[in-house]
């Protein structure tokens, strides 16, 4: 990299595939100040109807960049993730010749743990993560057409899945409710056919009694009504005796008493 800048490098390096790998992509500085800061490249790819493919914010960081000071690629980290989403870029990654050294930097392409979508690379690496970038975000590709043929149609999307999500729990509530208010009426019921039962019994149990009641009235003679009385038992053995009927036979007499007993 004699002689020429890290910035250079990399824009002489993308330039000299542009055409071939990558027709309808974006790289250039990137010039507009956003919340008091910019980064130093952005590269953008849209396919052949617009819709975006993947973008990347970058930052160039050469040692002859800096001052005296010695610096670490962590320190650039936060400022980087700013611009990225003040340019809305998909993918950050610092290009960097610092920390020359750090073997960890050095085994090739570095993820950023602590930031979304992050990485540390050494310029050699530099169009081979943005094809490996490219390719994954080609796999998705389809997802993001519909998406936008959705827009296009003006369908409303925005919030889509929290209305889902909100119906869902709207729903489970009132299932929920609604359960409840059917295990009550369904415990009230069983509750009722208790207590009909017992009415139903108490019924039962004086139909029986009036049944027994009318046997007995059924089988009430004066026979009955004069057992045990002398002076009836005379008239009755009298009124017998002319009618010449058995009469007051001892046999008749036990039936008589069993009968009314029951």
């Amino acid at each position: 990299m004699l002689g020429e800048t890290l910035e250079q490098h990399c824009e002489t390096e993308f330039n000299k595939v542009r055409a071939m790998a990558f027709p309808h992509a974006e790289f250039g500085k990137d010039n507009k100040i956003s919340d008091g800061t910019k980064g130093d490249y952005v590269f953008r790819e849209r396919d052949e109807n617009g819709v975006e493919v993947i973008s990347i914010m970058f930052e160039m960081k050469n040692e002859a960049d800096t001052t005296a000071t010695k610096h670490k690629n962590a320190d650039f980290f936060a400022k980087l993730d700013k611009d990225r989403k003040n340019k809305d870029c998909e993918y950050a990654i610092l290009v960097s010749m610092l920390e020359a050294n750090d073997e960890f930097y050095n085994q090739g392409i570095v993820q950023v743990s602590e930031y979304e979508k992050m990485y540390v690379i050494r310029p050699q690496f530099f169009i081979p993560i943005i094809g490996l970038l490219r390719n994954m975000a080609l796999a998705s590709l389809a997802d993001r057409q519909q998406l936008a043929v959705l827009q296009n149609r003006d369908y409303d999307i925005t919030g889509f899945e929290e209305k889902l999500e909100e119906f869902r729990t709207g729903f489970a509530r009132n299932y929920e409710l609604a359960s409840k208010k059917f295990e009550t009426a369904i415990s009230e019921i069983d509750k009722s056919i208790v207590h009909l039962q017992k009415i139903k019994d108490a019924l039962i149990s004086t139909d029986n009694n009036l049944r027994l009641a009318n046997d007995k009235a059924d089988r009430l003679t004066v026979r009955r009504l004069t057992w045990g009385n002398p002076t009836m038992k005379e008239k009755f053995k009298a009124a017998t005796a002319e009618r010449g009927e058995l009469g007051d036979s001892a046999e008749d007499a036990d039936v008589i008493e069993e009968d009314w007993d029951e």
